[in-house]
């Protein structure tokens, strides 16, 4: 198959382009696009068919639910039985923007969808593209981030590319996105919001609205089952396997070195994934093509924006292991360090 990458620079300007991704999609075929969390890789969320495509395309375990993206609060009705008082809250809270919230399943959304569960997530994403190529489309749009199952997610186009070129027929180029994690999802089925995926809508933020916020244990803890069954499966992974260091800032650049040295001691080529403060630390033990940086210690916004590619980063070097920079998990720290746990399989360093 073919690939075609499609820059939108203007999305008025380049109606006619956008239509006739939506036209693609009506009729059954993929479109990568971009989404203000990261790029998703989209069908027609009512047609089974269409959607049993994008398992396809990235090798997703099938029971791995799928993300119904709304142009507009009017095209949550196509896809959820109801919406309940605490996701009407949460929806005039935060959307459009980084929100996917869970919800009891119209007939219509096909198992393929849901993974056969009776709910289903839907959210109203933030970006112009987006809601331009849902409103294209004329159906809500079933979107998983645009990469091969099990691999960090893709912030960019060229990312996109990486992975699927030869697989999609439609990449839309529209920059980079703007926060590089994906949504926070929040089960609304009960009277109580429970996070299932954190992102950046953090549980302060989800409290503050609905008055209260619960982590599904499963973000805490790496042995409990999760509640949200794709969560199960290992995301967001490098090529060569990641380590992650945690623990006070005072002790963490030590913990580094030890950590660096005793691998490069073994033979290893070892590749670092820091901050620009551990770089500065470390630049006379790793050279600066092994390093990369995700942001500036405490500048969670910029860390979480840059994650995914810092992992990527890696892809085309001979490295035989990465060590990877935690952070507090507090606020969007919460989320960094979720994705960083389902990159390294658990495996960590405490400082």
């Amino acid at each position: 198959m073919e690939t075609t990458i499609l820059r939108i620079e203007d999305v008025a300007a380049q109606a006619a382009e956008i239509a006739a991704a939506g036209a693609i999609l009506r009729g059954g075929g993929l479109v990568a696009f971009p989404t203000e969390t990261v790029y998703g890789l989209g069908a027609n969320g009512l047609d089974a068919a269409a959607c049993a495509e994008i398992y396809r395309a990235k090798g997703r375990p099938s029971d791995n639910p799928l993300i119904l993206h709304a142009a507009d609060r009017a095209m949550v009705d196509r896809a959820a039985r109801e919406v309940t008082p605490l996701a009407e809250k949460l929806f005039a809270a935060f959307a459009p923007g980084p929100i996917t919230l869970i919800l009891p399943k119209r007939a219509e959304v096909p198992p393929s969808v849901t993974g056969g569960l009776d709910t289903v997530g839907v959210r109203l994403p933030e970006s112009d593209i987006a809601r331009a190529l849902i409103r294209a489309a004329g159906v809500p749009i079933a979107a998983p981030s645009a990469n091969l199952s099990g691999r960090p997610s893709p912030t960019t186009a060229a990312a996109v590319a990486a992975d699927l070129l030869g697989r999609v027929p439609l990449i839309l180029d529209g920059g980079a996105c703007r926060f590089g994690l994906e949504s926070t999802i929040v089960d609304c089925t009960g009277d109580r919001a429970v996070i299932l995926r954190p992102g950046a809508i953090t549980r302060d933020m989800i409290a503050a609205v609905a008055g209260a916020a619960d982590f599904d244990p499963a973000i805490e803890k790496q042995d409990a089952a999760p509640r949200a069954p794709g969560m199960k499966y290992t995301h967001y992974a490098p090529k060569a396997p990641l380590t992650v260091l945690t623990g006070e800032r005072a002790h963490l650049a030590a913990a580094f070195r030890r950590e660096v040295e005793k691998r490069q001691d073994a033979g290893e080529t070892v590749g670092l994934v820091v901050s620009a403060e551990m770089r500065a630390a470390l630049h006379d033990l790793v050279p600066p093509t092994l390093m990369a940086i995700y942001g500036a210690q405490g500048d969670l916004v910029a860390m979480a924006a840059h994650l995914y590619e810092a992992l990527r980063y890696f892809d085309d070097k001979a490295v035989d292991a990465l060590l990877g920079e935690g952070v507090a998990p507090e606020g969007l720290g919460v989320a960094i360090m979720n994705r960083l746990e389902k990159a390294s399989g658990g495996r960590r360093i405490e400082a």
